[in-house]
């Protein structure tokens, strides 16, 4: 092989590998512009996370207010259906 094949190869060789990282450097903005994109929407995924746990506080905070005055109108509905603030089974027994 002469010289001039060489030299030859070698600048096929250049150019092919002058492509290559050239590619790879389009490539690399892309997937930096995606990166990008998702730390994007990752942001807002965090911004909604905090909204629904402020929700679910909020949920939390209206169960504990209804609880305590629905447990009263249950012993109130108890007290009602049974005649006393005892079980069934003793106001029926004593019925009978």
């Amino acid at each position: 092989m002469t010289i001039d094949e060489r030299l030859e190869k070698l600048v096929e060789r250049h150019g092919a590998l002058t492509q290559t990282v050239e590619l790879m450097a389009r490539e690399m903005a892309d997937m930096k512009s995606s990166i990008e994109g998702m730390k994007s929407g990752i942001e807002g995924m965090k911004s909604g996370i905090e909204g629904l746990k402020s929700s679910i506080d909020g949920v939390r905070s209206y169960t504990r207010e209804i609880a305590e005055p629905t447990a009263r109108l249950l012993h109130i509905a108890q007290i009602l259906s049974t005649g006393s603030p005892g079980s069934r089974e003793g106001s029926s027994s004593a019925k009978q």
